[in-house]
């Protein structure tokens, strides 16, 4: 079974991407939600957590404050650096496991951070999704109610997709202006063919 990193930066259009592959019946992990739900469940990663951004980190319920934590982190390249060590191993354990547990071709774990927390080994091909600066930023303030400048903070803390382009395997552009359904198609083949 392969298995492949689904990347690109906030607001590219990763989930819709991740969809249309699940609707040919890959199995899809989202790494995002799955770290939420972890942050919230490991007695041990709540207690670094704390140590790193105090006790606020986290409301009486022992739920995450993830505001709190966007707030302290966005914009602290450090604090971001510590946190993405702290969760990142973690995500990828329960990604492979999670994937041990499947039987298709191939599965996909959907990840904003690939190439910027240096996963790539991890896997066995990238695809890689993109779309102009601007059209992300208004995708990611209309969807999270967000002002540009906080928008821009997040863009800044990921890598260019110029940088990513030559790193991916396979390139999807998301800036409505080709067909999103025959991209996936073309790269659902080839990645059958691959695992015969």
């Amino acid at each position: 079974m392969l298995k492949i990193a689904l990347t690109g930066g906030i607001g590219s259009g990763k989930t819709l991407v991740a969809t249309l592959f699940a609707t040919l019946g890959i199995p899809v992990y989202n790494a995002d939600k799955e770290a939420k739900k972890i942050m919230n469940k490991d007695r041990q990663l709540k207690l670094h957590i704390k140590s790193l951004l105090g006790n606020k980190a986290y409301h009486r319920n022992g739920r995450l404050d993830r505001q709190y934590v966007a707030n302290k982190i966005f914009g602290d390249k450090k604090l971001l650096q510590k946190i993405n060590s702290l969760i990142h191993p973690i995500v990828q354990t329960d990604f492979v496991n999670w994937a041990n547990k499947q039987s298709s071709r191939y599965v996909i774990e959907e990840s904003a951070l690939i190439f910027e927390i240096n996963a790539i080994n991890n896997f066995d091909k990238t695809i890689l999704v993109t779309a102009e600066e601007e059209l992300r930023t208004q995708r990611v303030m209309r969807r999270d109610k967000v002002s540009r400048r906080n928008v821009e903070e997040r863009i800044r803390e990921q890598w260019p997709d110029e940088k990513k382009i030559n790193l991916a395997d396979f390139v999807i552009d998301n800036n409505g202006k080709k067909s999103l359904i025959h991209q996936v198609l073309r790269i659902h083949r080839t990645l059958i063919s691959l695992n015969k």
